[in-house]
């Protein structure tokens, strides 16, 4: 079970002093390669000459990266650090499903995303909008973590949780206890479950511990509706200042965000149901139609470095390449200590599965909820 809280910043030092792939300041020339269509930094001549172009763009248009999601403050302010690159960071707090609605309405404007931080189902119904591109370190990423030529690529993941407001509500041992009288209209999702990474997994959390599997939501859904129907849920999209005001008092979320809240809202706890454990990787991907595409190529090179890696760890996160990091003595074991390991059985949805979920909750989610 994951209660640990972790600290944003806590391991801030240790991070920084790991070494990042391609992650120094260059004076290599910028190549006339097209970036747009390069799949790998060879294609530019190298790490250092994708550094150059990148610094020559100057500017990387992210999309739905809160600061205090898996650190992606920490993350952005060191890139920006790193390279001679300024950061314009657009509506923090989006759904995945509302990143890829902009990518459509931007689309050959330069202001349009360069890269995208996605939920699977989402990503698996965006292909056409991605551009492949294969890191340095591609062989550290796990096979099935991955597009195989690119498209996509895990990154980070946690622990489907629950943070409840301790001095206002018992803490809740199971689903069932959510339905009881203690949660009256206390209990909400991170976003709507068929746009947003984070509510779809609430739903195959409840799914699971209602005894179904993965192959098929619908105990998941049906769960929601009677949680509807006892006047408990919460229609309220999670955020800290919801949760910092009293409105929120029970959050279905990423264990990372629910510990970070943790980290400085009074009261606030977090709790892993026992039994099944859910768990998804986020998606990176770049945008095909990218403003800035060597900026966006080598925000790729910087997410999977180790110390972006590590920066994920002291989020809350664990890093797709945490095996990698281990094994070369490079990981920040404070930070890696303070946050547990994920215990139980953990169960992660395949594409197939992620796509049959999507279908489900688009056909059924709306009038469960009415």
């Amino acid at each position: 079970m994951i209660t640990k809280r972790a600290l944003v910043g806590v391991a801030a030092a240790a991070a920084l002093a790991v070494g990042l792939s391609a992650c120094a300041g260059s004076d290599a020339p910028a190549t006339d390669v097209d970036a747009a269509t390069a799949t790998s930094a060879e294609d530019f001549g190298g790490l250092d000459a994708l550094i150059a172009a990148a610094e020559a763009e100057g500017e990387l248009n992210v999309i739905a990266l809160p600061d205090n999601w898996a650190n992606y403050g920490e993350i952005k302010a060191l890139f920006e650090e790193t390279y001679d690159i300024v950061i314009n960071d657009a509506d923090p707090d989006i759904s995945s499903a509302e990143e890829i609605a902009a990518a459509d309405n931007l689309r050959g404007q330069d202001t349009a995303p360069d890269v995208f931080d996605l939920g699977t189902a989402v990503t698996l119904d965006s292909l056409d909008y991605f551009a492949p591109y294969q890191v340095a370190n591609w062989d550290e990423i796990p096979d099935a973590n991955k597009e195989a030529t690119g498209l996509w690529v895990n990154d980070y993941t946690g622990s489907m949780s629950i943070g409840y407001n301790s001095n206002e509500v018992p803490e809740p041992e199971s689903l069932d206890d959510l339905l009881g009288d203690d949660y009256r209209g206390a209990v909400a999702l991170n976003g709507d479950p068929t746009q947003a990474g984070a509510a779809f997994a609430a739903v195959g959390l409840a799914t699971v511990q209602s005894g179904g599997d993965l192959d098929d939501f619908q105990p998941g859904i049906d769960f929601f509706e009677q949680l509807n129907d006892a006047g408990n849920f919460l229609p309220v999209n999670v955020t800290e200042a919801a949760i910092a005001s009293g409105e929120i008092k029970v959050a279905f979320d990423w264990s990372y965000n629910n510990l970070a809240v943790a980290s400085t809202v009074d009261g606030w706890e977090v709790t892993t149901l026992p039994g099944t454990v859910y768990t998804s990787f986020y998606n990176q991907a770049i945008n095909n139609d990218a403003p800035h595409p060597a900026a966006a190529r080598l925000w790729m090179e910087f997410l999977y470095s180790a110390a972006a890696q590590n920066l994920f760890i002291v989020g809350g996160a664990y890093p797709v390449t945490i095996q990698t990091l281990q094994d070369a003595g490079t990981v920040d074991q404070d930070a890696l200590d303070a946050l547990g390991a994920l215990e139980g059985e953990l169960v992660t949805p395949t594409a197939e599965q992620a796509e049959a979920a999507a279908a489900l909750l688009a056909e059924k989610w709306a009038a469960a909820i009415s």
